[in-house]
């Protein structure tokens, strides 16, 4: 069976899997730091199959940590023992800079490690496909150049902005090539940053760059989802599936069944259940009670997927996790 074998038959499933975004959660499992994690393979690795030991996921997706490729390009980060790292500086102030900044190969900073880590996942988990996590371009090219910056520099510098974008695409795609050798099921392309701009403004400083990398490493037997969880998705559902990606990830600030609407059916979108707010701050009831009312909205449409709105973070109680697992199966009993 191929994987795309295996997301037609996700979306002709009557009673479909949840398939949140859970790794962060498994230092709790094995007793360690987030920094013991995110430095280390087979902790990675060992986490992933704990997890996957743990839930009736339909997938296993790898953490989002959205500071690796900007530091394979050189940005400084901040590591906390228990909190997802985070970019801390400016590499790029202008076009000059823009030009001068050297695509990194795969394997710098700790991108070879999270490829590793990938390989070995795909081994330990066998019975159900294995994701890795990537960022997407204007998101990295956010974190380069600023986030609050990239805003601005798309109006008021956009030949610097394209530069950048060209250069992060470019290292993205030979980093999710480097994921497709190591035997996972495809990627999960985090572009959350894209959410904040304009739809006419995605159309070209982010659309064109995700669609270059979808065309470049998608195929049979490695997919990529697509992940937004931006304020404006809404607004950019049509466009968002000209990419011709194999499925979609939206976040928890838009409304799920709204998205829906708006997606062919023959396409998996997932969402959307609030990370922090529910998974991570909530209680055994009240994500149960929010999983059930996500899930009374969409599950008339065939192509939805319960998820997680975004990367499910460290500290989140297992009992929530399991309340989550716990209210689709209870939903789909009935």
């Amino acid at each position: 069976m191929t994987t795309k074998d295996w997301l037609t038959g996700l979306l002709n499933a009557k009673q479909k899997p949840a398939i949140p975004v859970l790794s962060f959660p498994c230092v709790s499992l094995m007793d360690i730091m987030v920094n013991d994690l995110i430095h280390s393979s087979e902790l990675q690795a060992e986490g992933m199959a704990r997890v996957a030991a743990r839930v009736p996921s339909g997938a296993s997706v790898s953490m989002m940590d959205l500071s690796v490729e900007a530091e394979a390009f050189g940005s400084a980060i901040r590591f906390d023992e228990k909190e997802v790292p985070a970019v801390t500086n400016i590499l790029v102030h202008n076009e000059e800079e823009a030009r001068a900044r050297a695509v990194p190969p795969v394997g710098a900073g700790r991108t070879g490690l999270y490829v590793e880590a990938i390989r070995q996942a795909s081994k330990k988990i066998t019975d159900r496909p294995v994701f890795a996590g990537i960022i997407g371009p204007f998101s990295l090219a956010g974190r380069l150049v600023g986030v609050s910056e990239a805003m601005l520099y798309c109006y008021d510098e956009p030949e610097m902005m394209q530069i950048v974008l060209e250069k992060a695409a470019e290292f993205l795609t030979n980093y999710a090539l480097a994921y497709k050798q190591t035997g996972a099921a495809g990627i999960v392309m985090a572009e959350p940053l894209a959410g904040l701009l304009s739809p006419a403004q995605a159309k070209t400083f982010s659309h064109p760059y995700v669609k270059q990398m979808i065309d470049a490493v998608q195929d049979e037997n490695f997919l990529v989802i697509y992940h937004n969880c931006g304020e404006s998705t809404a607004k950019m559902v049509e466009d968002l599936v000209s990419f011709g990606a194999s499925a979609y990830h939206f976040g928890n600030k838009v409304d799920m069944a709204d998205i829906l609407s708006k997606m062919p059916n023959t396409v998996i979108a997932m969402g959307n259940v609030d990370p922090a707010g529910q998974f991570k701050n909530g209680t055994p009831q009240s994500i149960s009670d929010e999983t059930k009312r996500i899930l009374e909205r969409c599950a008339r449409y065939p192509n939805f997927v319960i998820s997680s709105g975004c990367d499910i973070p460290p500290a989140s109680p297992w009992e929530n996790i399991d309340a989550f697992f716990a209210a689709v199966s209870e939903f789909n009993r009935k």
